[in-house]
């Protein structure tokens, strides 16, 4: 064989990933200055305010005795507090939550053996009164109005390529794991050859990768192959692209086929995960029609709805997400009136938010800046860890986390550690050392005067960091 010819085939089974790899040891470029800048400051605030936090509020919080006087560390980061913070935020909303009462109207109406409920426009009202005077206006005007009827094609959209973020709140959500057990899974599958780089934060397919080779590989699985067959014989759609493109990695996808039932347990989980999701994003979006009949009755609007799902397409490879059809709504027509078999007041009461699910803290995180697609599971496992949170399902307390984020809410700071402007802050300033507006020195020196302030006051109101550890770990006072 000549060499040529060897280096052909060599080629054809390279892997997306090794031909970036290739290609970057091929046009090697200056190192960032700027980034690399940027992620030192990152190192050295993280480290320095940390080591003084932490060290202070061990010392400080161990001679009230009790469990505090243990070896227990009791520390700080820029990023676990504000995590903390979300957590203990949705504990109070939760605990101090009052319901309210409220009433709604129901109107309900049989046609073609089909029974029909109408909701109210107005959805519901606070004042019993206001709804009892609207109803009777309802039953006095006896006959309703169909004003409004629209039926028209709807979609489901098939998923985004999968970011690492999205992994780790559908891995909580769907994989009954937690978010840090998802990432170490997915990093063993990448070392292993089965799937792509885990960390990324990219949710859009370059062109120029050949999407379809990818899905051929899969054509081999019991489960998953039919579906895979026919994306290639010609189902096949190029995934929707995102808005996020760290110019490092694709998105998260399956790189070589393993069977199934070699991998165990959660791996097997978290493999498939993503060679379904992949292929979710190869495929058409879900199509459907609905179908929206509008009433007037009395002074007051009514409506019903209905869907019918033509084509599942993505979902048909995708059990995670469903889209059902709803009982079919009977002919009306624009212009008729019909007497309501039945209209109803109806009452309930608001109820309380759940306790905070950990793809809810993921996406709080995310949304506010708090660490990265790489280190969010890290805090949210360290937060677990110094038992500041607790699961449910261990039947724990989370006593201290409230204490600590109550007892500096207390202490009146401009920007609580328990909040995450501050952290915001930081990541705003290091983006300006990457443009170029910014020195390292500058930002470090900045952000340490700006959290000096924060500890002297903290120095000198420490009696309300100890007062909320007396009520809330010792129960003392409340």
């Amino acid at each position: 064989m000549s060499r040529s010819a060897s280096c052909a085939e060599l080629e054809q089974q390279l892997t997306e990933e090794d031909r970036h790899v290739l290609q970057a040891a091929q046009r090697p470029v200056a190192l960032d200055d700027r980034q690399a800048s940027a992620v030192a400051a990152r190192i050295e605030l993280d480290l320095r305010l940390g080591a003084i936090f932490t060290r202070f509020q061990t010392l400080t919080l161990q001679t009230l005795g009790g469990d505090l006087a243990t070896d227990r560390i009791i520390s700080y980061g820029s990023c676990q507090f504000p995590t903390l913070g979300f957590v203990v935020d949705r504990y109070f909303r939760v605990k101090n939550f009052v319901p309210e009462l409220f009433w709604s109207i129901k109107v309900m109406h049989r046609r073609e053996d089909i029974d029909v409920t109408f909701l109210w426009r107005r959805h519901r009202l606070f004042d019993r009164m206001s709804v009892v005077i609207l109803f009777e206006r309802c039953i006095g005007a006896r006959l309703a109005k169909v004003t409004k009827l629209q039926k028209k094609p709807t979609s489901k959209w098939r998923p985004l390529p999968l970011t690492t973020v999205e992994l780790q709140k559908l891995g909580s959500r769907f994989l009954r794991m937690d978010s840090q057990r998802v990432m170490k899974i997915a990093e063993s599958l990448y070392n292993k050859g089965w799937i792509s780089y885990p960390r990324t934060e990219t949710d859009q397919f370059d062109r120029g990768m050949n999407l379809r080779a990818i899905v051929e590989k899969q054509t081999q699985d019991n489960a998953w192959g039919p579906y895979a067959r026919e994306l290639l014989n010609g189902a096949f759609r190029q995934p929707r692209g995102g808005r996020n493109n760290d110019q490092a990695h694709p998105p998260i996808h399956p790189v070589n086929y393993v069977a199934p039932d070699t991998l165990e347990g959660d791996d097997r989980s978290v493999y498939e995960f993503v060679v379904r999701r992949f292929l979710a994003c190869c495929s058409d979006d879900a199509k459907g029609e609905s179908t929206t009949v509008e009433i007037e009755y009395g002074s007051e609007t009514f409506f019903a709805s209905g869907l019918l799902v033509l084509q599942k397409n993505y979902l048909l490879i995708y059990p995670y997400e469903k889209w059902e059809s709803s009982q079919q709504l009977p002919r009306f027509t624009v212009g008729e009136s019909f007497e309501p078999a039945e209209a109803n007041i109806t009452d309930g009461e608001t109820s309380a938010p759940g306790y905070l699910t950990e793809p809810e803290l993921i996406s709080l995180m995310d949304a506010n800046g708090i660490g990265t697609d790489a280190t969010m599971a890290e805090h949210i496992a360290k937060i677990k860890e110094r038992e500041y949170v607790m699961t449910q399902s261990s039947g724990g307390n989370n006593a201290q986390g409230v204490a600590l984020i109550e007892g500096y809410d207390s202490i009146g700071l401009e920007t609580s550690l328990g909040k995450p402007f501050l952290r915001k802050e930081m990541e705003i300033k290091m983006k300006e050392i990457c443009a170029g507006t910014k020195s390292r020195n500058d930002f470090v020196q900045e952000t340490l005067e700006q959290y000096r302030h924060v500890f002297i006051r903290t120095q000198q109101q420490v009696e309300l960091l100890k007062a909320a550890c007396r009520k809330y770990v010792f129960g003392e006072g409340g």
